[in-house]
């Protein structure tokens, strides 16, 4: 007897979860009726090297979040920031998300003791990331533009 109320519970108990996941997974995004091409973040990392050093920015239409440090020293700092958004139309500015699919990636450097720079820019449509793209000699000025801007935002121990 105890078997079968057990039963009943795990499967009014999955029941539930499974309402609960498929209730919270609906996404904004689809009713999203402005521009496809907006950009909604962008996010900047630079890691690699003997030490574990990483610097990774996040930025947002209203904020923008720094951190960086030295794994293997234990060395680690954040700064964050509230942005304009004359700011964020400077930053963006320089991305053409219509070339976005053109810029080709390369394989990462952080086996052999290299540094990786990551470039994660998204849209309402689409999430493009970039790893080591500044091989791309044709379509990769855009993204060293937005590292220029992403670096002017920063406080010089960052940069």
């Amino acid at each position: 007897m105890s078997a079968i109320k057990y039963h009943s519970l795990k499967l009014f108990s999955l029941f539930i979860l499974l309402l609960i996941f498929f209730s919270c997974n609906s996404k904004k995004e689809e009713n999203y009726s402005g521009n496809p091409n907006e950009i909604i973040s962008i996010s900047y990392s630079d890691i690699g090297g003997d030490l574990g050093n990483y610097k990774i920015v996040k930025i947002n239409k209203d904020s923008v979040f720094a951190e960086q440090g030295i794994s293997a020293k234990k060395i680690h700092k954040e700064w964050k920031s509230a942005i304009t958004p004359q700011i964020w139309k400077r930053v963006t500015a320089s991305l053409n998300v219509k070339t976005l699919d053109k810029i080709k990636s390369s394989p990462s450097k952080q086996p052999v003791d290299g540094f990786d720079e990551t470039f994660q820019i998204r849209t309402p449509n689409k999430y493009h990331v970039y790893v080591n793209s500044y091989s791309d000699t044709i379509y990769y000025q855009q993204l060293q533009k937005l590292k220029d801007q992403i670096n002017a935002l920063l406080p010089t121990e960052y940069n």
